[in-house]
């Protein structure tokens, strides 16, 4: 069963750091594009950031970075200088694509994870 999982979120002080997993269980994420996305209560589930599956990426959130791990069947969200703006649940998608472009559009994702909550506050 193709399943994602995310891990990673928390709690953490404006100016913090947090680094989000995205691991994949029941096929390979070699041949997939990977999205992050969030969603705040009352908003609409955006992009963040992505990469294609030849590792191609597009950061949406300049103070985001994707990166990935075929070894690890595993993509990392980086984020750095938090802002309490930033809290959201946090989610990743897959995507079997292009090798050299990503989309930050959710219609483009067949395959989600649960989410992980982020919450940024003193």
């Amino acid at each position: 069963q193709l399943q994602l999982v995310e891990s990673g979120g928390g709690l953490v002080q404006p100016g913090g750091s947090l680094r989000l997993s995205c691991a994949a269980s029941g096929f390979t994420l070699d041949y997939y594009s990977i999205g992050w996305f969030r969603q705040a209560p009352g908003k609409e589930r955006e992009g963040v950031s992505c990469i294609s599956s030849g590792g191609g990426s597009t950061n949406y959130e300049g103070r985001f970075t994707i990166s990935r791990d075929n070894a690890k069947n595993t993509v990392y969200l980086q984020m750095n200088s938090l802002k309490p703006e930033d809290t959201a649940v946090y989610y990743c998608a897959a995507s079997p694509g292009e090798y050299y472009f990503c989309s930050g559009y959710v219609s483009e994702y067949a395959y989600w994870g649960q989410g992980t909550q982020v919450t940024v506050s003193s």
